[in-house]
């Protein structure tokens, strides 16, 4: 169905429009190979993407997945355009949908659609999240009750960037999730989205005490996925205390299956850094020597496990 939209709106014209909302950022990260983009809302509650989640579901078209971490909506969908199940609100319909995402040049452009609560949603918190650079409105005139909203929203293109790391500590001194939080939150481009610890086997003899390494994620633009390395390795080179760490780099939003059952076997066994080294190359890491090769398992491991979630810091015992 044809959908008429109106003028480009600012952020800030939006809000002009509406008032205050309360979406806390909005990006993109895209994946051309994939074929697919993730998408990252922000909120100040979780009651709203909770009921996000469902409807986004239950409307299907080219979404593939919805999950929610906190007051965050992660969705990832195909890049293309799809008809939706959608209509008014009820048990087999959704409210609100992701009707199309289309790539051109560095930006982004995504088309919602909502009824009533959810148009609201989508006209006065989204069109002016933090993250968006313009939008317009297609539709009924009006916001909530039984107005039908379509909405375009305009983002930059993003990159994902894992950074695995490991071994920067000693028996005596410093800790690696703490170095990796520092690194997040002193990197100069982008979005620092997630830090996460990952144990390792415990039982290993070349450790510290815990075994635990640390895997961050970014959301960057292309041009600074290059200088995000290199910053990333400078950090962890003067941070360090130790003369074995390591850093793996890994862009894209899916990581490669031979990856994640390094990840996982890492939790269980003794591995080698030549296996490390062979399982990067083939998975399309980028597995560096830092300061020594004796962090090369836990770095790579890290980004191997970084999508399981809880999982990723418990031992494989904790989950039977």
């Amino acid at each position: 169905m044809s959908v008429e939209y109106g003028e480009w709106l600012t952020p800030e014209q939006v809000h002009q429009r509406f008032g205050d909302h309360w979406c806390r950022g909005f990006l993109t990260m895209v994946d051309d190979e994939a074929g697919m983009v993730r998408i990252v809302e922000e909120c100040s509650v979780r009651g709203t993407i909770e009921w996000d989640l469902w409807n986004r579901r239950r409307a299907a078209g080219i979404v593939r997945d919805v999950r929610v971490e906190g007051t965050t909506l992660i969705m990832d969908a195909g890049i293309g355009e799809a008809e939706p199940r959608f209509g008014p609100a009820a048990r087999e319909l959704g409210a609100q949908a992701l009707r199309a995402v289309e790539v051109r040049g560095d930006e982004v452009h995504t088309r919602w659609m909502g009824l009533a609560g959810a148009g609201y949603a989508l006209k006065v918190c989204l069109a002016q999240a933090p993250g968006v650079k313009r939008a317009r409105f297609g539709g009924t005139e009006g916001t909530g009750g039984a107005h039908r909203a379509e909405v375009e929203v305009v983002t930059p293109v993003m990159r994902r960037l894992l950074v695995g790391i490991d071994d920067t500590d000693t028996k005596d001194e410093g800790a690696t999730w703490a170095l990796g939080l520092r690194l997040g939150r002193g990197m100069p481009a982008g979005r620092f989205l997630q830090h996460r610890l990952v144990q390792l086997n415990p039982r290993v003899p070349e450790k510290t005490t815990n075994c635990v390494a640390t895997c961050l994620s970014f959301a960057l633009a292309p041009g600074d996925v290059g200088a995000a390395k290199a910053f990333a390795m400078d950090f962890v080179e003067e941070e360090s205390f130790s003369d074995n760490s390591s850093a793996a780099f890994l862009e894209g939003l899916s990581v490669p299956g031979e990856v994640q059952a390094f990840g996982a076997r890492a939790k269980e066994e003794f591995l080698t850094w030549e296996e490390a080294e062979r399982v990067a190359a083939a998975g399309g890491v980028d597995l560096r020597t830092v300061t020594g090769r004796g962090g090369h398992i836990g770095a790579l491991a890290a980004i191997g496990c970084f999508e399981m979630g809880l999982a990723a810091a418990a031992l494989p015992s904790d989950l039977e």
